[in-house]
């Protein structure tokens, strides 16, 4: 079966590209797939993740103002697609292009919308004023009516299903990209996040968390690893809440699975997460999280009192007591950390894998 994956750019550090990186070298190596990837503006080079050499990348150059870019990209996917003749196109992307897809293509070719972010998900802070809410109804409106239009709507967790109300919704989790028999001591006195320096993932709130930890546990570090962003410093931010002593920064790393084992719990505190994928990934490492209830990856991975802390959104009182009752608590610490090592199995890759194997052979016989 011949696949096309339609993503803006793989040449990151991100979930999404983890997570096509992970399926697309099952998919030809497991499956025996032809996998066709198209990237936007040379979004598939340098690549930080590795795929399989046979994968085969396609890139369109998209430029100009709004009229001029849909132009280009309306007139690039159906050459595309007539060059490539998929059995299946699946989109990963959440740009407003991604929902003038089906329209585009006019469903000449069955086609699948992936989503990895919450419906909410907001790049920067909005506004609390009328206009602003009717622009952000207005565009939530015009994306109900694409995705509509596509085959089937895969989403990572059962709570998206609510969130986005679409019938022809399905949930497939993210696979475990690492399986290890190993797990952390969890005797260490440090903590560890994981994730790109935006306004989404909201490491501002982690490091306002975090003064108020250290005040009490001044000999505990947290290590957050992550691509920096010039617009958000967070190095200066540490610096004026007089954390710095106690928060290391680092840029990513392809073997951050080594580093959840030097860690004794995770923490994340997102403003929206339409999976998290750090969080199974240190779960398999054996590690507790602690994580806000965003919109609404985590309460679908975190069950709150078992395999780690579960908190209200933006309730910054409870997340530090939970951040130091595993501090404070060696036991508690060790058996959450056996729990979440065990929830994470649910994500195996090859059951996974299946569903998606499945749901391609059924939309290709319709």
């Amino acid at each position: 079966m011949k696949l096309l994956y339609i993503v803006p750019n793989i040449n990151n550090e991100g979930g999404v590209a983890r997570v096509l990186s992970i399926k697309a070298n099952y998919l030809v190596e497991k499956l025996g797939y032809e996998v066709h990837i198209l990237t936007q503006n040379e979004g598939f080079y340098p690549l930080f993740y590795s795929f399989n050499s046979n994968i085969i990348f396609h890139d369109l150059s998209l430029k100009g103002n709004f009229f001029q870019f849909f132009n280009s990209f309306a007139k690039g996917l159906k050459s595309k697609i007539k060059a490539i003749q998929p059995d299946i196109v699946v989109v990963c992307d959440n740009g407003l292009k991604a929902y003038s897809i089906p329209f585009i293509l006019k469903n000449k070719v069955p086609l699948i919308l992936e989503m990895h972010s919450s419906k909410f998900v907001e790049e920067r802070e909005l506004k609390d004023d009328f206009l602003t809410k009717m622009v952000s109804n207005g565009i939530h409106a015009l994306k109900k009516i694409g995705i509509k239009k596509y085959n089937r709507f895969v989403v990572v967790t059962s709570e998206s299903i609510a969130e986005w109300n679409i019938d022809n919704t399905i949930v497939i989790p993210n696979p475990l990209w690492f399986t290890s028999e190993k797990s952390s001591a969890l005797e260490s006195k440090k903590v560890i996040a994981v994730g790109r320096h935006t306004y989404e993932k909201g490491f501002d709130r982690m490091l306002q968390i975090w003064k108020k930890v250290v005040a009490k546990q001044p000999d505990w570090t947290l290590e957050i690893y992550g691509k920096s962003a010039k617009n958000i410093d967070l190095k200066l931010l540490a610096e004026n809440l007089n954390v710095s002593d106690n928060v290391v920064f680092y840029e990513p790393v392809q073997d951050i699975d080594i580093k959840y084992l030097e860690a004794s719990f995770y923490l994340m505190t997102s403003r929206f997460e339409g999976f998290g994928m750090v969080l199974i990934e240190s779960m398999a490492s054996g590690l507790p999280c602690v994580a806000y209830d965003c919109p609404c990856g985590p309460r679908g991975i975190i069950s709150q009192g078992e395999n780690g802390f579960l908190i209200e959104n933006g309730n910054e009182s409870d997340y530090v007591k939970a951040v130091v009752t595993l501090i404070e608590n060696t036991t508690l610490r060790k058996e959450m950390g056996k729990k979440a090592k065990i929830s994470s199995e649910k994500y195996n890759i090859d059951a996974i894998m299946q569903t998606w194997n499945q749901l391609f052979i059924g939309l290709k016989k319709d």
